[in-house]
């Protein structure tokens, strides 16, 4: 339904999956699992990959904690935005690269669900694009300690949230891993 003329193609984001921002996350084994077979069916289905990598002051860039998990390989020509925000769009090169690739549907995987996932979510349909929440593959660490929900609590609401979440001419759904399709028409 997206609001961006032309733009029929959809990408797979995967947002943050770092050694310093997933390191005690929720599920992260399981979470990274789904991920990694999201990226794989993405690529049989021949749908971009986009990777997001955070940098910041706690978060240095060229660092260990600033790397890519191991477990998720990025190949050589799928674009790696860099970005200092918290909305994966704000100051980056994003735009520019969904244009490219005519994509006005993304698919959102990553960390973290009460930060960077939800901030590129509103990001995505405040531009006009239609944004599907991977419900089973974003995680967020435990931030109770700060007042927040327990992990699990937060994702639940993010999911919750995101599924009803719309704006003219474009919508935000969830779907679980298992349940994503790459194939032309499909929802996911």
């Amino acid at each position: 339904m997206t609001t961006l003329p032309g733009r029929t193609n959809t990408a797979l984001i995967v947002i943050d999956v770092q050694n310093g921002v997933v390191d005690g996350a929720h599920d992260r084994e399981a979470v990274i699992g789904r991920i990694d077979s999201l990226v794989q069916r993405a690529r049989d289905a021949e749908v971009p990959v986009i990777w997001v990598q955070h940098a910041d002051d706690e978060l240095v860039q060229g660092t260990p904690p600033w790397e890519y998990v191991p477990e998720l390989a990025r190949l050589e020509d799928e674009p790696l935005v860099h970005k200092s925000y918290g909305d994966s769009f704000e100051d980056t090169e994003l735009e520019r690269l969904l244009a490219e690739r005519a994509v006005g549907h993304l698919v959102v995987s990553g960390a973290q669900s009460d930060q960077c996932i939800r901030s590129t979510l509103h990001g995505a349909i405040t531009r006009g694009y239609d944004a599907t929440l991977v419900g089973d593959a974003h995680t967020t660490v435990d931030l109770s300690a700060y007042g927040a929900p327990p992990p699990d609590q937060v994702i639940a609401h993010t999911n919750l949230y995101w599924k009803y979440q719309a704006a003219p001419g474009r919508a935000g759904a969830v779907i679980g891993a298992d349940d994503v399709t790459f194939a032309p028409g499909a929802e996911s």
